[in-house]
């Protein structure tokens, strides 16, 4: 098999000394530094052709020329793939070689995705439920990611890819379900709005709506660190946006994870938009992943709508982590062809004919379908068939989410403190009370007593 991650680059600071850093050490130790004698200090001055910077705070060469660097010093870090929009894979030596059982499962993963995606919008549409958000176009940046990981990998998500990640680690469609109607199978009690999922058997972290929140509790909050001090194979991964990467959040996530030398790997999908705001007006240097290097951080920028790119470069950057003890960034290039949610309408700030560009000409799925395809693990007879099999199963566990209960109101209340406070006591007794009086006109009955 050949392995195609050994080939992947990343980008980074130089780590050594390099030559002129050792030259100079040796030139110190022949004629010694810890000497206090004046006149001998002054005999060990260098020429100014021959003097080398000491500060600690960078590694550099002395100039004698005013010169500012440029922002675009660099054409533009590269997009790493490894097959084009038609599944052919460009390069053999980066094919991964995966069997055709993971492919498949690459693929049923993500159309299962993207017809749980659509049914739970189309519920929110009507009422159903309160809020969603959905994954078109970007499945490949979490089938693809996700099925690198070791499934003990901890994984801290923003909203966007929490369905993909989970769905390929099996999460049951059912707490899918259940989670977005906030029903008594919710293992979150209904106290979470839609789509903001956990689940502690697969480690992955509950979602949390603040923007970036999840950047510095994967470093600064101790997750990677702890993981780095167990010394036990794993790995965190941090999924986020371009948006989120505008936060504070993410300058002190990325400081400490280099500084501390945590196994992380923060995945930025760059999607092309913050909700409403372009990355034009989001940032004016190269992308996510150029910002990696200033901070010490080794960085990829990968073709997000690629999942064997996405796969080849989250499995080294993850093999590399824990062995080596660093961060890696990795930044995925794709689209959200969706609105950022059921909040927003997307035809207000781009045209139909750009979205409809990414769905019919660069579509993650396709590429994965077409690649099947080619290689005679996939026919249209069977595409027809799971797609009817697909939406039979998200239907079914659709409609038993919407017949459950609701949670008891009282859970308002719990698994916050080991023993409730006071104030907390009083407002649960004046919930009590306002519900006997005016009970009535509240649907209690959809309520688990």
């Amino acid at each position: 098999m050949a392995v195609a991650v050994a080939a992947t680059k990343f980008w980074g600071p130089s780590r050594g000394l390099g030559r002129a850093g050792l030259l100079l050490l040796r030139r110190l130790g022949a004629r010694g530094v810890a000497c206090s004698h004046p006149r001998r200090q002054q005999q060990q001055q260098f020429s100014s052709l021959d003097e080398k910077p000491q500060f600690p705070g960078a590694s550099a060469e002395f100039i004698d020329k005013l010169e500012f660097i440029q922002p675009n010093v660099i054409s533009g870090i590269p997009i790493y793939r490894v097959m084009d929009r038609q599944g052919q894979i460009i390069n053999p030596s980066e094919d991964p070689e995966l069997p055709q059982k993971e492919v498949l499962k690459f693929y049923k993963s993500m159309t299962l995705l993207n017809t749980m995606d659509r049914i739970l919008y189309e519920s929110q549409r009507q009422g159903r439920i309160s809020f969603y958000m959905t994954n078109y176009g970007e499945e490949g940046t979490h089938v693809g990611s996700a099925a690198a990981l070791d499934s003990t990998d901890l994984v801290f998500g923003q909203y966007r890819e929490a369905g993909g990640v989970l769905m390929y680690r099996d999460y049951p469609l059912e707490l899918f379900m259940a989670q977005c109607y906030g029903n008594v199978s919710d293992p979150g009690k209904g106290r979470q709005m839609p789509v903001h999922y956990g689940c502690k058997e697969r480690h992955f972290v509950t979602i949390s709506s603040p923007l970036a929140t999840q950047i510095p509790q994967v470093c600064v909050g101790g997750a990677a660190y702890a993981a780095k001090r167990a010394n036990d194979n794993r790995v965190v991964i941090c999924y986020f946006g371009e948006g989120a990467a505008s936060e504070g959040d993410a300058h002190a996530g990325f400081n400490f994870a280099a500084t501390l030398e945590c196994p992380i790997i923060f995945f930025c999908r760059n999607n092309g938009y913050a909700i409403s705001t372009p990355t034009s007006e989001q940032y004016r240097g190269d992308g996510i992943a150029a910002r990696g290097p200033g901070y010490g951080i080794m960085s990829i920028r990968v073709d997000g709508n690629d999942v064997f790119a996405v796969y080849n470069a989250t499995k080294e950057a993850r093999r590399r982590a824990v062995a080596e003890n660093q961060p890696f960034l990795i930044e995925a290039m794709t689209y959200r062809i969706g609105h950022h949610s059921t909040s927003d309408d997307s035809s207000a700030y781009r045209s139909v004919d750009e979205v409809s560009y990414w769905d019919k000409q660069d579509h993650p799925i396709s590429r994965l379908r077409h690649y099947l395809l080619n290689r005679g693990w996939w026919d249209e007879e069977q595409e027809k068939a799971w797609r009817k099999q697909s939406r039979k199963k998200v239907m079914e566990a659709f409609e038993q989410a919407e017949r459950k209960l609701k949670p008891n109101p009282n859970l308002l209340f719990s698994d916050v403190y080991q023993e409730m406070p006071t104030q907390l006591r009083k407002q649960q007794e004046a919930l009590a009370r306002h519900l006997q009086t005016y009970g009535e006109h509240y649907p209690l009955d959809h309520f688990e007593k």
